[in-house]
């Protein structure tokens, strides 16, 4: 995997995040969600490395980044502070205006950093998501039913027991075995959910996602508060979220001044099942940013 990608353990602040790095041009930093680590971008870190400089960390708690002990509020595992970490990452590289993608959890991560940090931030793509704000103010039925682990996660301890009881039966899919994933990338996840630490901090994200998460999403929205650099929306056809919202862009068109957005034809961890449709899209998004003439 990642062939000529460098990867390394670099300390921000109260973690150390392990992050591989590779390839020459401006920087993207790419984001995993739940259940994976930054292996999950496998297919597609090389195929954009050809033209960018490609970074792939753990976020804090997930794979072999840093576990730090939680609070009442489940702050430390924010992704205000996620998006801190991935600014003082990029900065340790010397990035100091960079693009950010996303997929599921990660994209949370990387709405926060193109809100909180808006200079840092040159261009974000989300992919399979909504804004957290978003799903819990439209949630009916269909999501709860669809998307019941939200508040499965958010329960003190049950989940944990759960889980470590039998993290294979628990994460049991498909899409989850060595020939879907990468017999590299699957040993990785796996490890991963067979650690009750790491277990035990992909739960805290998701009780953060519920209370502290949330909040910051509402005071963003009552404030007026949007992404001002282009975004780009990705979601699976074979997922959910048309499903859920109809049109994907009409929930995000809020949230963002710039927006344009793509199916594509995947399940929902499409970086692993389609990754040159994803790679594409967003070299295609990038592109066409770089290629836009500044105004004087």
């Amino acid at each position: 995997m990642f062939d000529r990608f460098t990867l390394e353990r670099v300390t921000v602040g109260e973690v150390t995040l392990r992050v591989r790095h590779g390839g020459h041009g401006s920087p993207l930093l790419l984001l995993h969600g739940h259940p994976r680590t930054h292996t999950t971008w496998h297919r597609v870190a090389p195929l954009l490395a050809r033209h960018r400089t490609v970074i792939c960390p753990d976020l804090r708690g997930y794979g072999e980044s840093t576990v730090v002990p939680t609070t009442p509020d489940h702050a430390p595992y924010s992704k205000r502070a996620m998006a801190a970490d991935m600014l003082a990452l990029m900065r340790h590289f010397g990035h100091e205006r960079f693009a950010v993608a996303g997929h599921d959890r990660g994209s949370y991560v990387a709405l926060r950093l193109a809100l909180d940090h808006s200079d840092a931030v040159t261009a974000l793509t989300v992919m399979d998501s909504v804004p957290i704000a978003e799903a819990l103010a439209r949630c009916d039925a269909r999501f709860a039913q669809a998307w019941y682990h939200w508040f499965f996660f958010a329960q003190p301890e049950t989940p944990e027991r759960v889980i470590n009881a039998d993290p294979d039966a628990w994460y049991a899919s498909p899409h989850n075995t060595p020939e879907a994933m990468g017999d590299k990338n699957y040993a990785d996840f796996h490890r991963a959910i067979h650690d009750p630490s790491t277990v035990r901090a992909m739960l805290e994200d998701y009780r953060a996602g519920l209370g502290i998460d949330r909040a910051h999403d509402d005071a963003d929205r009552a404030a007026g508060r949007r992404v001002t650099c282009p975004a780009q929306v990705l979601w699976s056809t074979k997922d959910d979220l048309e499903y859920l919202y109809g049109d994907v862009l009409d929930v995000w068109r809020p949230w963002a001044t710039s927006l344009v957005g793509t199916p594509i034809p995947s399940a929902h961890h499409m970086a692993e099942e389609a990754p040159s449709e994803v790679a594409e899209a967003i070299s295609g998004f990038l592109n066409s940013i770089a290629s836009v003439p500044r105004s004087t």
